[in-house]
């Protein structure tokens, strides 16, 4: 699920930097790339993913 969020953040990001805009200074195509950067992170470490709840004999 992270990683879907971290694809929409770029896209985004993306956009934003084809129509040369931003949106104010706190969230420039630097902080939007930082935050998709984040989230990948998080996903590769495991955040956010589905422990095991049980076990099968």
């Amino acid at each position: 699920m992270l990683a879907i969020a971290a694809a929409v953040v770029f896209g985004l990001a993306l956009l934003l930097d084809f129509a040369n805009a931003d949106l104010g200074d706190a969230f420039t195509n630097t902080t939007l790339t930082t935050l998709g950067l984040f989230l990948l992170a998080l996903h590769f470490a495991g955040v956010g993913t589905r422990g095991r709840v049980g076990s099968r004999r």
